[in-house]
């Protein structure tokens, strides 16, 4: 049976939890902080937790163990790495507004610019600040190795960071650190290529810097990635610049294929290629990388259109025409009731979800370093109703 086969992969039994649900497994986490450890020790290197693709806060105190700290992409980002993981806060956004800025000083510790004229219209604010914060800008290594436009910092017309022809080098007094990001969900055989752009048009500012940060999307708990590669770029880029202190914040490394998406089948519908199984889950609402990416989830004993005897289109809840998951097929017919388990949804997935059309939010359960599992969170109605009126 599914639910035989699920309980086996998965070490708990989906239909113990209600659905939709994320589940995160603590153990899953271990392993990957396991090889972050592994970057640091062997480079020197400090590693940031990145809260736009992860900020599931009731995992931070088993990943703050191996950890400097998080980088946030808002106020509220920030204000969530400094109350509930602590140690280092660093935060960069396109632009601030006056009063973003306002609580950026009492909250971060490092704050990216992404151009000179925010640097100069924000500089007296920062350097009249009670509190010393370290000061970067975010610049744009110009060498675009992302295989999806909408999630490639460096692409053609891109608005994140300085490009060469605009750096300022008459403006630096008071930024003490360079930042770039130019990856998403890659190797160090890319970080290399964007390493190179880097050094080629920013390579006579780094050392009068105090720190370099290379961003995120390094997908270091990969099984495939290059290690080796890493630890050596690391390595001789601080070699080279006077053993400069270096940032790394990936934020999928942290929480790749630690976490599950449990849904059930509400109905199947339709016949032959038009045989449908809709989920109380759904693409649009709690996936949306599915159709943004997009990308095909892995479902836990499916396979491919063809593969098996029995295949569906997977449709989610919402009334939104697309939003279909995927076609899959199966080795016994579906059923109402049956539970199916997407994989690798712990980054992302959980931070990009919405109520369109008042469809609940996933409820989040977690289990421990013990296997013991925990509802952290369940939502209902109150949590559609507060934020629309």
């Amino acid at each position: 049976m599914l639910t035989d086969f699920l309980g086996k992969a998965l070490g708990f039994d989906p239909h113990t939890i209600s659905t939709p649900a994320f589940v995160v497994d603590e153990r899953r986490i271990e392993k990957n902080l396991a090889r972050l450890r592994e970057v640091k020790e062997r480079t020197g290197c400090h590693i940031l937790l990145a809260l736009k693709g992860f900020s599931m806060f009731s995992t931070f105190p088993l990943i703050r163990k191996s950890l400097d700290g998080t980088c946030a992409s808002s106020v509220h980002e920030a204000m969530l790495g400094k109350e509930t993981f602590g140690g280092e806060v660093h935060a960069f956004a396109a632009a601030f507004s006056k009063e973003d800025m306002e609580s950026f000083l009492s909250i971060t510790d490092h704050l990216v610019f992404n151009s000179f004229s925010l640097w100069e219209r924000f500089k007296p604010m920062v350097l009249s600040a009670p509190r010393k914060i370290s000061c970067g800008i975010r610049v744009n290594p110009e060498r675009s190795v992302g295989r999806v436009a909408i999630y490639d910092p460096c692409a053609p017309g891109s608005r994140l960071g300085v490009r060469h022809k605009d750096f300022r080098p008459d403006m630096l007094e008071g930024i003490e650190g360079l930042h770039f990001h130019a990856l998403c969900e890659q190797n160090s055989h890319e970080l290399e290529i964007v390493l190179e752009g880097f050094v080629q048009h920013f390579g006579e500012f780094i050392p009068s810097m105090k720190w370099v940060n290379f961003g995120g999307g390094h997908h270091i708990s990969r099984q495939d990635y290059d290690l080796e590669k890493l630890c050596r770029l690391i390595t001789d880029f601080r070699k080279r610049f006077n053993n400069i202190p270096v940032y790394l914040e990936p934020g999928e490394a942290i929480a790749l294929d630690t976490g599950f998406l449990v849904a059930e089948v509400l109905d199947i519908a339709g016949s032959g290629p038009d045989t449908h199984a809709i989920l109380d889950s759904s693409a649009t609402c709690h996936m949306p990388d599915v159709l943004e990416m997009p990308y095909r989830p892995q479902i836990i004993g499916a396979g491919e259109e063809g593969e098996k005897a029995h295949a569906y289109q997977l449709g989610g809840l919402s009334c939104l025409a697309g939003d279909n998951i995927g076609r899959y097929s199966f080795d016994a017919p579906l059923a109402v009731g049956d539970r199916l388990v997407f994989t690798d949804m712990a980054h992302y997935s959980m931070v990009k979800t919405n109520t369109f059309n008042g469809i609940p939010l996933p409820s989040i359960y977690r289990i421990d370093m013990e296997g013991k599992m925990h509802l952290e969170r369940k939502f209902g109605y109150q949590d559609f109703k507060t934020r629309l009126g």
